[in-house]
């Protein structure tokens, strides 16, 4: 399962799942260095960031970004 982060309160991080509903994560399962809009993906008890699907994100907000303001 893929989930993106969307914001931390408190000791838990309130992630999006891709039907748009929210979980509760516990901070300290997340992987160091997830902050705010990063992609994790949770297998079985495993969670890793998707750097690819991150940075895939990240470029295109950019970009809408860069054209919005151009």
């Amino acid at each position: 399962m893929r989930i993106i982060i969307d914001r931390f309160e408190d000791d838990m991080a309130i992630c999006e799942k891709e039907d748009r509903s929210t979980i509760e994560i516990e901070k300290n399962k997340i992987p160091i260095g997830a902050k705010e809009g990063t992609i994790l993906i949770v297998h079985n008890d495993k969670i890793v960031i998707d750097k690819k699907s991150t940075d895939n994100k990240k470029y295109k907000i950019e970009s809408l970004l860069k054209d919005l303001f151009s």
